[in-house]
């Protein structure tokens, strides 16, 4: 097994690609990329043997900004006999021992979409045959690698392992958030998410908790600052247009209709900056490093809206002009990371912290 398979969102398959390629040759592998538009997945072939295990134990799953889910895999298999898929599967997974999980998977695309019926049913018997063969053990183990079937179509497959500690928790790498009812519009999933991904699960309650305050520019109609008042928190909302009822008569929300690009807070301890505006991402990088250098925040999350040509090249750019605008004006222990997270469409999704390991 010397492929790497990795899942995106469709569409953005040239920014996947062109991500592993750099990634990959920063550790020192070599390889190429097969790829189709709006496949929703990217195969990257590596030319040394032990590479794509390799890259899968050392390039970290949550560095990388358009891949959702990764995993070490053979080459195709195609022609999957309709009576018995099976045994060429167990074959192509003889090498392995001891998985802790099985997933059997499809691409995010509509087409595929169709399989996932079948992917469940067939989980089954694969689960069965995979633990009889010693592919897998007896009981599911999350220390141990995960086994992974993809299902391009009812014949072909992919197939391979990811590492549990270095693999999403979550099937086709989607985390299955339901909208709340009470939140104003479905960008509260965008916020959500974000604060799911980046913030882990036994810190948020030092990082999420109530009581805190936070600022939300370009709020209206209140998407985000519903996520940050559901947990509690204390909430300037920036935006000239209006804010939902319900979350003004929470007592938590002070809406300031003012341009968010001018605005500065009141208050000089808060805690979150949240951002998702229509604007130029350039232009909301450098009001989130104008906010950073005048440190009006410690941790802030924020969406950059993409272009249609060259959007990994722009990410990347913006990304690296941050890092260096915050180290010339002397902040050294930043974080910044960046993700195309599922609720994102046409945009990622930011998280800079000013002061890591140093939380409130």
């Amino acid at each position: 097994m010397n492929n790497l398979f990795l899942f995106c969102r469709a569409g953005y398959e040239k920014e996947c690609a062109a991500e592993i390629q750099d990634r990959a040759a920063e550790i020192g592998v070599a390889g190429f990329v097969k790829a189709a538009a709006n496949d929703a997945y990217v195969v990257f072939q590596c030319f040394t043997e032990g590479d794509a295990d390799r890259l899968a134990r050392e390039l970290p799953l949550d560095t990388l900004i358009f891949a959702r889910q990764m995993f070490v895999c053979s080459e195709l298999l195609s022609d999957l006999p309709v009576d018995d898929r099976v045994t060429p599967l167990i074959n192509a997974l003889s090498s392995l021992e001891n998985g802790g999980e099985l997933r059997v998977e499809t691409p995010d695309t509509n087409e595929a979409k169709e399989l996932l019926t079948f992917c469940r049913k067939f989980t089954v018997p694969l689960r069965a045959a995979l633990k009889q063969h010693g592919v897998l053990l007896a009981n599911e183990n999350a220390r141990r690698p995960i086994v992974h079937v993809c299902f391009l179509g009812g014949t072909k497959a992919y197939a391979g392992y990811s590492y549990s500690n270095n693999s999403s928790p979550f099937f086709m790498g989607i985390p299955r958030l339901k909208f709340p009812s009470a939140a104003p519009s479905r960008s509260t999933l965008k916020l959500d998410e974000a604060f799911n991904h980046f913030i882990a699960p036994h810190e948020q309650e030092t990082r999420l908790h109530s009581g805190m305050n936070a600022v939300d520019l370009g709020a209206c109609p209140g998407g985000w600052t519903y996520q940050l008042v559901r947990r509690g928190m204390f909430v300037a909302a920036v935006d000239n247009g209006p804010m939902a009822d319900s979350l003004m008569q929470s007592g938590q929300v002070t809406h300031y209709r003012e341009d968010g690009f001018r605005f500065e807070p009141k208050r000089k301890n808060i805690y979150w900056l949240v951002c998702d505006m229509v604007e130029k991402p350039s232009r909301v990088a450098e009001l989130i490093e104008q906010w950073a250098i005048n440190g009006w925040f410690h941790e802030a999350i924020f969406n950059l809206k993409l272009p249609m040509k060259s959007r990994y090249k722009e990410v990347t750019t913006i990304l690296r002009r941050m890092a260096d605008v915050l180290q010339q004006n002397g902040l050294h222990q930043f974080q910044l990371r960046c993700k195309h997270l599922y609720h994102d469409r046409d945009e990622v999704t930011v998280h800079l912290c000013l002061r890591p390991g140093s939380h409130l």
